[in-house]
């Protein structure tokens, strides 16, 4: 066995390494089997049994023991769709000034590969307080039904988790969950010249204002308050017929202190329009800062703070923290890259912090 920063040498070498091969591997959120199959064979190449399940692959750590609670290492490897305004290869790797250029490699490769170093190195420990289990997830940028949702109930029961998202390895302790929900104001057609029927525009109108002006009255420490934002409206087909039905759609961001069900019930009590949620599943997600892993982190100088984006997060169902190399303002930018370094800190940082709790 190598020593612990010979060891963690080779594996950001290695991570480094996979990564260049994800990101010359087209893997737009659907489109990840290839992806995947590099993963698998990853994994096979040091011998570390896997499961695959469609393109999302997760595994064990070696001396898994089910009396033990389990922590959760998850990120993603489908990546969007490149922007017009990208000036290099966005699926050509390139290396230059320190910077690791290509589509996916700040959000969230570098944050994957980061992650699965971290795994590999406690993967052959028998000492470990907890068990590790690596999950490398589909389908998170559109979040789809075939991502990191279907390998949770075969994956055992999760103490918490850590999601890499690109956070400038900073502690991400509470995230946003998304409610959009689809209303409909009902009316009576009529001529608009006779002043005839029930306008049900004017009924929207009334509900969007009441959607614009209503404060949630309990407001997160870390995410401040529930916003809501009415972002598309459809009404009408012609002008001179008074229209007999309004629908607008409203984009809600919602914080740890409701669920998605209690924010619907609150609106449907407050309007007159018919509201039917689009889903229920991306829910706000937090660790509380006393828990070990938050503390570890604060301890080595993180910052802790809440985050406005949703993530892989919000389908999870235990106390979970987003942290990962790289920074988020590059995601989904043209020419994205992550800094080398970045890669390294963030094994190294996983690494001490995981040591903290689970040896």
């Amino acid at each position: 066995m190598l020593q612990n920063s010979e060891l963690v040498q080779t594996l950001t070498k290695d991570a480094i390494e996979l990564l260049k091969d994800l990101i010359q591997t087209e893997s737009f959120s659907k489109q990840e089997d290839e992806t995947a199959a590099i993963l698998e064979e990853f994994f096979r190449e040091r011998n570390i049994p896997y499961r695959r399940k469609k393109n999302n692959i997760w595994a064990k750590n070696k001396h898994f023991d089910a009396s033990k609670p389990t922590v959760l290492l998850n990120s993603h490897h489908d990546t969007v769709k490149p922007n017009p305004s990208w000036t290099l290869n966005p699926l050509n790797p390139l290396v230059k000034e320190g910077k690791l250029y290509g589509l996916g490699s700040n959000d969230a490769g570098g944050c994957l590969v980061s992650l699965i170093a971290t795994f590999c190195y406690f993967y052959y420990r028998d000492d470990l307080k907890y068990n590790v289990v690596m999950a490398a997830s589909a389908e998170e940028e559109i979040s789809g039904r075939d991502g990191l949702e279907i390998l949770v109930p075969d994956m055992p029961e999760i103490e918490f988790a850590i999601v890499g998202e690109p956070t400038q390895m900073h502690l991400a302790v509470a995230e946003k969950g998304l409610l959009v929900l689809d209303c409909i104001a009902h009316g009576k057609s009529g001529h608009a010249a006779r002043d005839e029927g029930e306008n049900a525009l004017y009924k929207a109108v009334k509900d969007i204002a009441w959607f614009q002006n209503y404060k949630f009255p309990k407001v997160s420490e870390n995410l401040g308050p529930i916003k809501m934002s009415v972002t598309m409206i459809n009404a009408g087909s012609q002008h001179n017929v008074v229209p007999d039905t309004c629908k607008f759609t409203v984009d809600i961001r919602v914080t740890e202190q409701y669920t998605l069900e209690e924010i619907t019930e609150v609106v449907k009590k407050n309007i007159e329009s018919e509201v039917v949620p689009r889903s229920i599943r991306l829910r706000p997600s937090s660790i509380p800062k006393e828990h070990p892993i938050v503390q570890a982190g604060i301890s080595m100088g993180r910052n802790t703070y809440g985050s406005p984006t949703t993530s892989d997060q919000a389908l999870l169902d235990c106390p979970s923290l987003k942290m990962g190399p790289g920074d988020s303002a590059r995601s989904h930018t043209a020419d994205e890259f992550i800094y080398l370094d970045e890669i390294e800190e963030g094994i190294k940082l996983y690494i001490t912090m995981l040591s903290k709790v689970i040896i």
